[in-house]
């Protein structure tokens, strides 16, 4: 989808109750937060704004265009119907090219993961990350090597992935964004074991109550 051409929105003068007449008529109503000035309240067809969305993400910077108005915008939030999983709301907020913003940056794992080619279980813990950049500078992705997950206890950080110049990482960069852990079944395994290892260690050993019986037994003899 070519995320240069501007979007086209209508102003609406509807709110609040009557939404949903608009998402009846598939629209989906949205709002330009203006920096400071009062917002502006657009709609535009349903499938347009989602396909946008799963193109831009919170990250790529779009041409909104309202009337005769241009505005350099983030997607901020998005709202989707929990039921059907269709967008119900989505909020822009405009932006200039010459300041810094901060935007959500998704994580794209690349290449085979050994540990899970031999049965381990991969953990994934993060699959974006919060960045600062100028809205020229920020990158659609940041890529992580899923190869180095080849055994229990291997993973991968924040820290291990390549930041182009001009971007700084906001999320902590000890955070796991993938890790290699034991499978359930492993986990029951081990467990099975320490209890059976547990058992034999009480079989050979006398309890307080038996060595009293016995010591007993020997001062009567």
């Amino acid at each position: 989808m070519n995320l240069d051409k501007p979007v086209e929105l209508k102003e609406r003068g509807v709110v609040r109750k009557g939404l949903n007449g608009l998402r009846r008529e598939g629209l989906v109503p949205a709002v330009i937060h203006n920096r400071g000035q009062s917002s502006i309240h657009v709609m535009a067809p349903e499938l347009e704004l989602e396909r946008i969305y799963q193109a831009a993400g919170k990250h790529h910077p779009l041409q909104l265009s309202v009337g005769s108005q241009q505005y350099l915008a983030l997607i901020k939030d998005v709202q989707f119907n929990p039921v059907k999983r269709r967008l119900q709301h989505i909020v822009f907020q405009a932006i200039a090219k010459n300041e810094k913003v901060e935007a959500e940056v998704p994580i794209h794992l690349e290449g085979d993961i050994p540990a899970e080619k031999i049965g381990l279980m991969v953990l994934h813990q993060l699959d974006h990350v919060e960045v600062e950049a100028l809205p020229a500078d920020l990158p659609d992705e940041f890529k992580a090597d899923a190869t180095k997950l080849m055994e229990i206890g291997d993973r991968i950080t924040v820290a291990d992935l390549e930041v182009p110049k001009g971007v700084v990482i906001l999320t902590e960069l000890e955070h796991p964004i993938a890790s290699v852990v034991e499978t359930k079944a492993m986990i029951a395994e081990e467990e099975e074991v320490a209890e059976e290892e547990t058992a034999e260690e009480g079989e050979g050993e006398e309890t307080s109550e038996e060595k009293d019986s016995s010591k007993e037994a020997s001062e009567e003899e």
